[in-house]
Formats: structure tokens, sequence, C-alpha cells
């Protein structure tokens, strides 16, 4: 791998935190970070890489920097910010003094007033290192598009006054909670379309939610988010069977499965069931560990987490995953009325009309069925789901 690339993949997300926490400005500490890696192009090809790759790229940033801000028409005000900068460029920056600021960037990024697509863009571009265009492939936009939707939100970060901070105590649960949905977004992105322009957006999601385990120590919530990544991506080798077609845990190799991350997701989820502060993604995490067991699914047990999540989660899919759960605990009468009441809200979401066509052929209502597989297939997101879904519409004959 080329030594910019490599430097670049590594420490991105931290040299552009440590510039936003100079600077005060996000599209500026970008545009010196892009600026340094242009020069090191040049420098390292005929100088060799230097001792401190990382370092040099900070320093080459904080000049860029400076020689921003004294092209600014308004030079006058920037004379502090100036005098800053050229202090911490004239230092010999160490990597391992570097301050890590990246969790400041991490609430930046996906605070609240930022839509929900851009928080995930915006935390792939700047905390992951993706480039503008396989960020734009992971939502199959333009790439123009989704450049000016990043530098969007680059300027409202800015004329908004979004502040650069670590949310205080009364604002950390709700504000970490919007941080970790941002990472489980990116990783059921990943989990649901595969691999996107090469990037393996499930292993970027881990990586995201590892870096918060790191930078958030204690926090059960944090702790139990990557317990849920783990214990999903565990069984991701097995859920396609040999003939293409997606397969519900019950019926999945348990021999493709990675034993070494369910094994650390259930350690975690212990770790943070033990603390005693139950949130949503503990309730997740619990079951996700419940379909990773080795015999059959507890599913009494699976519909009562999902009975709890509501309290905290009172939306249609969190309903919906609900009743499946009483289906498939003896309940399919109940579990259909529940979905129908769904109908309003989810009709333009695939697993509702699976899961009703699913219902409707088990209390024997079989052709009112075909037209939600049929509808279902449309909307399939994935051949494996497409086949398998097709597959089941076939066995109605």
């Amino acid at each position: 791998m080329d030594p910019l690339v490599q430097v670049l993949r590594q420490d991105r997300g931290r040299l552009l935190a440590a510039l936003v926490a100079r600077t005060g400005n996000f599209q500026r500490a970008e545009d010196a970070l892009q600026d340094a890696a242009a020069s090191a192009l040049v420098h390292w090809d005929r100088a060799g890489v230097p001792t401190s790759p990382t370092g040099w790229l900070l320093r080459a940033a904080l000049r860029k920097a400076i020689d921003s801000y004294r092209r600014d028409t308004s030079l006058a005000r920037h004379r502090d910010a100036i005098a800053l900068l050229a202090q911490e460029e004239a230092a010999d920056p160490d990597p391992q003094a570097i301050p890590d600021d990246r969790l400041r960037l991490i609430f930046t990024c996906c605070h609240p007033a930022l839509e929900e697509k851009t928080r995930v863009g915006l935390t792939l571009r700047s905390l992951c290192g993706l480039t503008t265009e396989q960020v734009a492939a992971v939502f199959l936009d333009a790439e123009p598009t989704m450049g000016q939707r990043l530098s969007r939100a680059k300027a409202k970060i800015a004329t908004a006054r979004i502040p650069f901070a670590i949310p205080g105590p009364e604002d950390l649960p709700d504000r970490l909670n919007s941080v970790l949905t941002t990472v489980y977004l990116i990783f059921t992105a990943g989990y649901a379309q595969g691999p996107q322009a090469g990037t393996d957006l499930c292993a970027e999601a881990i990586f995201l939610a590892r870096l918060l385990v790191h930078l958030t120590p204690h926090q059960p919530e944090v702790e139990a988010a990557l317990a849920l990544l783990l214990l999903t991506h565990g069984r991701q080798a097995a859920r396609t069977g040999p003939d293409g077609l997606t397969l519900p845990p019950s019926q999945q190799d348990r021999n493709l499965w990675n034993r070494a991350e369910l094994d650390e997701g259930r350690s975690l989820l212990d770790t943070a069931i033990a603390r005693r502060r139950t949130g949503p993604f503990q309730i997740k995490a619990a079951i996700a560990a419940l379909h990773a067991e080795d015999t059959a699914p507890d599913w009494p047990q699976i519909a009562a987490l999902y009975a709890r999540l509501q309290d905290f989660e009172p939306t249609p899919v969190v309903a919906l995953n609900h009743a499946v759960a009483l289906a498939e605990s003896g309940q399919p009468g109940p579990a259909l009325a529940q979905v129908q009441a769904l109908a309003g809200v989810l009709d333009g979401y695939q697993p509702f009309h699976a899961v009703r066509a699913d219902l409707l052929v088990r209390v024997g209502k079989v052709e009112v069925a075909r037209l939600d597989y049929l509808r279902a297939i449309g909307l399939a997101a994935s051949a494996a789901d497409r086949n398998f879904l097709l597959a089941r519409l076939l066995a109605l004959e």
C-alpha cells in the first residue's frame, strides 16, 4: 500500500480532529489536510517517507491553514489564530503526543441538527477516510451530488456554530445515542448491500464502534453497540446458502460462524449488562445473542425483549420485529393483526411485505400472500433476498 494512503487510512480522523480543534473550522481543516497530502505526494516521492509521517502531515497542514488565513481578505481578525497555529507549526509534532480529538469530531459529524444521511456521509468521509466517490456509492448518489451535500454540512456546522465539543453530562445520553445510531446505520447499509465501491461498510462500522469503546470507557450502550455489530457480523459468512438464497439463523451452517467475534460480542454484552444501566443497544445486542445460540432461538424471550425495546424506541420497525417474534412463538394471529396495523407507515419497507406474506400463509390466506411476496421481491435490496422471496412465492404453487 502507498505510504501516504496507509497513513491517511490509519490517522486521517485523528489528524482532521486535531486540525478542527486548532482552526475552529471544519472546512478549513479539511482543505489544509488535503493540501498537505498533495504536498506529501511531491516531497515524499523526492526525499523519501519521513520518520514521522503523521507528524509531518500535521505540521504541513498547520502551515497550509496559516496560508489560507493570510489569503483571507479579513486578515486582521485572524491574527490570533495565525499566531497560535504558527506556534504549533514551529514545534516538532510527535504522533504519540498529538491530542486525540476524534471523539469531539464524532459528536460534530453526528449532531442531531444534521440530517441522518448527512451524518452518515460526513462520518464516513471524516472518520473513516472514504473518498467522496465511495460515500456517494453507499447511497447510489452521483459524486457531485454527495460532494454538495457534504459541503453544505460543513457550512452548516460553521454558520449554526455547532460546537466541536463533547456534550455535557445532561446531554450525553441523547447525543451518544445519535452517534451509535449513525454507526449502526453504516453497519446495516454494509450488511444489506455488501461492499460498495470496494468499501466494507461493516468493517468501517466496527472500526468506529471500537474507537468509541476506546474513547468513552465504561459506557454500557457503547459496549453493547459493538457487541451488537460483532454478534451480527459473526454470522455473516453463513447468511447465504450454496444456492445463493438468504438463510435465517435457524437454517445457517454454524460451522461458518466466526466464533471469535461471537465470543467477543457476548463478553462485551455481559460487561454492559453488569453496569445496570439498561438501554436500547443492550436490548438489541441481547436479541442478537439469542439468535447466535447453537440451539434454537428462544422466541418467547426474544418477543419479550422486543416489547421492552418498544419502551425506548416506539417505532414501526420495532413493532414489526416484535410481531415476527410473536409469530415464531406460536401466535400468528395476533402477530398478523399487529402487522396489519403498520400497513400505512411501512408500505415502502420491504421486510414489512415479506413478514405479512409469511403470516398470511400461516393463517391460510395464500392468495393474498402472493401479492405481498411480489411487492417484497420488487423492493428487495439484494439478489440473495430477492431469490429467497422468489423461492417462497414459488413454493406456494
